[in-house]
């Protein structure tokens, strides 16, 4: 699994929640789900509990807190992708 296919995959799920669907279309690591994306708090949570299941990862909080851009939420996906192996 690479970045650009986790990537791909956050956009279809990050699509649900966010009303900028501008933004959304051209995404970047930088992007920020609250300031750029619009996602409220709640909505982030369901947006890791889809990523939890999506790829049979457990995000504990203290990985939780590293997401803040789509880049971060990438290497936190990632992450616990390798930890499993």
């Amino acid at each position: 699994m690479t970045r650009e296919d986790i990537l791909e995959e956050l956009k279809k799920v990050l699509s649900h929640y966010t009303p900028d669907k501008e933004t959304l279309n051209s995404i970047v690591s930088e992007t920020d789900f609250v300031n750029d994306l619009k996602i409220n708090s709640a909505n982030m949570v369901d947006i890791i509990i889809e990523a939890e299941e999506k790829y049979d990862i457990e995000i504990d909080m203290d990985a939780a807190e590293k997401i803040h851009n789509v880049g971060s939420c990438v290497d936190v996906i990632l992450e616990k992708i390798n930890e499993k192996k």
